[in-house]
């Protein structure tokens, strides 16, 4: 091995670009075409309204009816030890998530107690009851039987990438 090679001394983007072109058309003996770069402006908008969840118009999303009932079953089931937390995380928003995460953790450490019965009654669904506030958002109260208790629930469904998300979760 020889001594290390000196590295050629930085040039400007401008520069480069002048000499692609110029090395192009000496090869192809005529005037070629070098991208540059691409031509986005972010100054009006933010990373979040770019990339993060997109709005979606009530025309593009299901029936809410039988979605509202059918995430509060999946929920419920989640908050009582039935269902992994995970099976929902797509369904809801990060704190709705959290708030049933948690409860499913403390469901799971009374049983490994010894503090909770290992069977866990079944969530039938009774009637749900919709309204649309705007468009892409419902409001819907769930009413279910867990077989002991009736409960009322209160979720807050928004479109958000073409689905149901539940922004707002209210057990009574």
């Amino acid at each position: 091995m020889g001594p290390p090679r000196a590295l050629p001394p930085p040039i400007s983007l401008e520069e480069a670009v002048r000499r692609s072109r110029e090395a192009l058309e000496a090869r192809e003996g005529r005037a070629g075409y070098v991208q540059d770069a691409l031509a986005v402006d972010f100054a009006e908008a933010s990373d979040e309204q770019l990339f993060g969840p997109q709005r979606t118009i009530r025309a593009d999303l299901p029936d809410p009816t039988v979605w509202a009932g059918r995430i509060t079953r999946a929920l419920l089931e989640v908050m009582t030890g039935v269902r992994p937390a995970p099976q929902v995380v797509r369904w809801t928003t990060p704190e709705v998530y959290a708030v049933v995460a948690r409860r499913s953790a403390l469901v799971a450490r009374r049983v490994a107690e010894g503090n909770a019965p290992r069977r866990r009654p079944r969530v039938t669904v009774v009637r749900v009851r919709v309204c649309e506030p705007a468009d892409g958002v419902a409001e819907a109260a769930v009413v279910v039987h867990d077989g002991t208790t009736v409960r009322a629930v209160a979720v807050r469904l928004v479109g958000q990438d073409g689905k149901w998300r539940v922004s707002a979760l209210q057990i009574g």
